[in-house]
């Protein structure tokens, strides 16, 4: 329901898809960036319930009480019990994260590479980890203030970290924000 109330809005905003989602994917990570502004959860859901996907998305279980668990759970998201690592159920995050995938077929994580709403030029690789230890692809996913565009990427594996994120960066280059002096790439690899 929140993501078709989203839906709407997003159209009543002026926003358009421009790159449907890649058929036939199955489980996979998508990366959505910019990630400017709260507003950025609008389009964001938006383009989800276009796809019609089993997307999801992470944050802490402490998060999911009543009553806004009930918020959290109806717009996707997953609490993730990081005591886990503590008691050696998993490594890493990342390692807790891909065990998610564990006996599924069609869980799409939806992370943010930039991590933050505020500039950062060294954006968070774990979503790449994530996906290697799971075995499946990465989609980028884009919300274009200055366009009003929203779409995806084809999906890419991961072979060789340096030119996968090159592609990645390259990917969002032309991309831009609501607070676009916000967006920066990941100076590492322009």
């Amino acid at each position: 329901m929140i993501r078709y109330l989203c839906s709407v809005l997003a159209k009543l905003m002026g926003w358009k898809y421009v790159a449907k989602y890649p058929e036939n994917i199955g489980n996979c990570v998508i990366i959505g960036a910019p990630h400017t502004s709260n507003w950025d959860f609008i389009p964001a859901m938006a383009l989800l319930h276009q796809a019609g996907i089993n997307a999801k998305y992470v944050i802490k279980s402490e998060w999911m009480f009543f009553p806004l668990g009930l918020f959290f759970k109806a717009s996707g998201a997953l609490g993730l019990d990081r005591k886990k690592i503590a008691r050696g159920e998993a490594e890493s995050t990342t390692d807790l994260m891909a065990q998610l995938y564990n006996g599924q077929n069609d869980l799409c994580l939806v992370i943010s590479p930039e991590g933050t709403r505020s500039p950062n030029e060294k954006w968070k690789t774990g979503f790449y980890y994530i996906a290697k230890k799971a075995g499946v692809p990465i989609i980028m996913a884009y919300a274009d203030w200055r366009t009003k565009t929203i779409g995806y990427s084809q999906p890419i594996n991961t072979n060789d970290f340096e030119t996968d994120m090159k592609k990645i960066c390259d990917f969002y280059s032309d991309k831009h924000g609501k607070n676009d002096e916000n967006f920066k790439l990941d100076k590492r690899y322009r």
